[in-house]
């Protein structure tokens, strides 16, 4: 296995492939709006809505950035949050849903089309793994998150 082959392989687990831990997809499949946008009492943790917005954002800029296109959008981390407005209504959560599948689906096409000359320059190969472990951390929260709620598959 060459390796984008394999860098490739580990996006699709961070994604919807399942392995060592669970992927993002069915982590947000089947929420509702209301379940998306729901933060704890008292807490300071990201809601789910919130948590997508951040992952988004990421995988379309290393995707530009993978495309050699200029990246005219730069927020910082914190912002990246609240890429779209969270309301509760379930087209816009749909829209957001959406978008995550988007932006995996152009940073793999991307990725399919990058050589290991191009993942040495600027650190890509590195951007690309940082990116993976990031998708995975935030899945987690997720499914912390549908948990508290009693919102996760095993607990209904």
């Amino acid at each position: 296995m060459n390796r984008t082959d394999l860098l490739l392989r580990m996006l699709d687990t961070t994604y919807d492939q399942e392995s060592w831990y669970a992927p993002l997809k069915p982590a947000i499949e089947g929420l509702t709006a209301k379940q998306a946008c729901w933060r704890p009492d008292g807490e300071a943790a990201k809601t789910i809505w919130e948590n997508v917005n951040h992952l988004t954002y990421y995988k379309e800029r290393l995707t530009a950035q993978l495309e050699g296109r200029e990246w005219t959008q730069a927020l910082d981390g914190n912002d990246t949050f609240y890429l779209t407005e969270q309301i509760n209504d379930d087209k816009e959560w749909g829209a957001v849903v959406e978008r995550v599948e988007s932006a995996h689906g152009r940073l793999r096409e991307a990725l399919s089309k990058t050589t290991d000359e191009m993942l040495e320059e600027n650190s890509l190969e590195e951007k690309l793994l940082d990116i993976m472990m990031h998708d995975a951390y935030h899945t987690g929260q997720i499914m912390q998150l549908r948990k508290m709620q009693g919102a996760w598959p095993s607990q209904r």
